[in-house]
């Protein structure tokens, strides 16, 4: 491990059946999971059981409108509940475990993302973590009276000023401000209230916010991006990073770069996580995991394979032969939405492959670990060992299974090197990160 007594952090990404674009239609797969609060219930219990440090639940505020022929295939996000609102009715079956969503500084105000998670932290005894997005799909464009998208660059500018609010609003009120004197009736004390006064490029707030500072200062800071943009917003304002690279090699450059550029806001590199995004698949021998995931592999159409092309590459191949290679020249210039997404499809692309043979590799830049429990914790080790990671991202292909084998055979074997937790360091998701809790930036140190 890179620091001395500091396990690996261990994260899980959860779709009501996971994320395996096979998993809705597997026999042991639950019809009505996405919207069943107790099943998120017996699956959050089971994650905190194995001692993962988040539950974590992404979204866009949309559902797809066209191509429905083709969506109903491969349903993800088109069947699902707000997910802060999910969250806090989980947090009272949990006490450890850190609860993180996405929100999106495209299309929520600063004021209702401040509210919504300083609620959350409070709610949970502080376990909250908001994952700062941009959006990428026009889908959800037109539900705020958008054509479609603003340029790349300029969705990571209002992030930044959107961040810049809500950590304002966090401040609004000092760790003591509320005093509750009752023989004075006073309530709090009106000299640690700080109104914030923000004339920006892309909002105006003036006010407070009507919530005592939440018990860890401020939700933790989740973000990914590969992006310049993406990468320099991350340098200079997140605490958790989804880190990018299909291989070791490509993930240790993504965590020296980034955590490179940290010096020059005067972060020191322990306060960034960078977490590699992987999908673990558990079997009695790597070839016999190898092949549950050809099995799922094998469950998926091909129209989704091609629908997921057109999604993340921005252009229809669907004419094309399906046995014959993508001629280059269809590569578009550019990518406005998913810049990762992007490259590892046009990789595929300048490999020859063709295009029904595309449509079987591509995994949106999941790094995928097949073995026994002993061999995958081995691959964990190893990226975090040499420098690719801090810990995981685990996409659960398939739940409750995937779960199940991380939770009852990798963690345990985990914890026998010990390079993970056998119980929780704290109550708060910073505790158990290893994080600071920030300081109230209205406080003269």
């Amino acid at each position: 491990m890179k620091q001395t007594g500091q396990h690996m952090v261990l994260g899980g990404l959860f779709e009501a059946n996971g994320y395996h674009s096979a998993a809705w239609l597997l026999a042991s797969a639950q019809d009505n999971a996405a919207t069943d609060v107790d099943y998120f219930r017996r699956i959050i219990q089971q994650a905190e059981a194995g001692k993962l440090d988040f539950f974590f639940l992404a979204d866009t505020p949309a559902a797809r409108t066209e191509n429905l022929d083709f969506w109903t295939r491969s349903p993800l996000y088109m069947n699902m509940m707000e997910p802060i609102t999910l969250l806090a009715a989980l947090a009272g079956s949990t006490k450890h475990i850190g609860l993180g969503a996405t929100a999106s500084t495209s299309f929520y105000e600063p004021y209702n993302i401040a509210r919504l998670f300083g609620s959350l932290d409070h709610i949970s005894h502080g376990r909250a973590a908001w994952n700062v997005v941009t959006t990428a799909n026009d889908y959800a464009a037109r539900n705020f009276g958008l054509d479609r998208l603003p340029p790349h660059d300029r969705r990571y500018e209002k992030a930044s000023e959107c961040l810049e609010i809500v950590q304002a609003l966090w401040d609004t009120w000092e760790d003591d401000a509320f005093i509750f004197d009752k023989a004075n009736a006073r309530m709090f004390d009106p000299e640690k209230f700080h109104v914030l006064d923000h004339k920006g490029e892309f909002f105006r707030v003036y006010g407070g916010l009507n919530m005592r500072r939440s018990p860890q200062g401020q939700p933790v800071i989740f973000q990914a991006g590969a992006s310049e943009a993406g990468k320099e917003f991350a340098a200079r304002t997140a605490e958790v990073v989804f880190g990018t690279g299909a291989t070791l090699a490509e993930a240790q450059a993504f965590y020296s770069d980034l955590k490179g550029r940290m010096a020059r806001y005067g972060r020191s590199q322990d306060s960034l996580k960078v977490l590699s995004g992987v999908s673990i698949v558990v079997g009695e021998s790597e070839e016999a995991a190898r092949e549950k995931w050809a099995k799922w592999q094998a469950t998926v159409p091909i129209e989704v394979g091609l629908m997921y092309l057109k999604t993340d590459l921005e252009t229809d191949l669907s004419d094309l032969p399906l046995d014959e290679p993508v001629p280059e020249h269809r590569i578009p210039e550019r990518s406005n939405f998913h810049q990762v997404y992007f490259n590892e499809i046009v990789g595929l692309i300048r490999k020859g492959l063709t295009l029904r043979e595309i449509c079987r590799q591509y995994n949106r830049s999941k790094v995928i670990f097949y073995g026994t429990p002993s061999g995958v914790a081995d691959q964990m080790e190893e990226w975090v060992s040499k420098g690719g990671s801090d810990g995981f991202m685990m996409a659960l292909p398939v739940l409750p299974e995937s779960l199940t084998d991380i939770t009852e055979k990798v963690v345990p074997e985990l914890q026998r090197r010990g390079l993970f937790r056998k119980e929780y360091e704290g109550t708060t998701l910073r505790e158990n990160l290893g994080l600071a809790r920030p300081e109230n930036r209205h406080v003269k140190k």
